[in-house]
């Protein structure tokens, strides 16, 4: 299965459904099942964010118990669109879509950068250790 490795408090948000897009510079022609990994790394600046704890905070999450160097969920890769236009509190993607609010907020709009959309997303039960690498990987489920 493919796997997309995420820094932390990101992963988390974008498994829980807080935030519809995960944004990269670059774009993938894959599409299908992708697993989501939280790298060891953790955003510990954005961790502080008073937005960000009452976010995790909802789902029972803080900085010291978000899960980190393991596999934490799976979905299905739809949509890995190009960002048009930047607003500085909006974004527009390829397809018209406009990006505003808390989706806009926890992710990185510039244009030319692009929104991956995942859905179907479901937390796995029992989380997998792995260490990440960078870009797409593969891991045997």
């Amino acid at each position: 299965m493919k796997v997309l490795s995420m820094i932390q408090p990101w992963a988390s948000l974008f498994v829980l459904g807080e935030a519809k897009y995960e944004t990269r510079s670059w774009k993938t022609n894959y599409r299908g099942p992708l697993a989501i990994h939280t790298s060891k790394k953790m955003d510990k600046a954005v961790c502080n964010h008073v937005a960000i704890q009452s976010l995790l905070g909802k789902h029972g999450y803080t900085t010291e118990n978000l899960p980190n160097s393991l596999i934490i969920a799976v979905g299905k890769l739809e949509q890995c669109l190009k960002v048009t236009e930047n607003n500085q509190t909006w974004a527009v993607l390829e397809d018209g879509r406009i990006v505003s609010d808390n989706d806009y907020f926890l992710g990185d709009f510039p244009v030319g950068g692009y929104a991956w959309e995942v859905k179907d997303m479901q937390m796995l039960d029992e989380f997998i250790p792995a260490k990440g690498k960078l870009g797409l990987w593969e891991y045997a489920l």
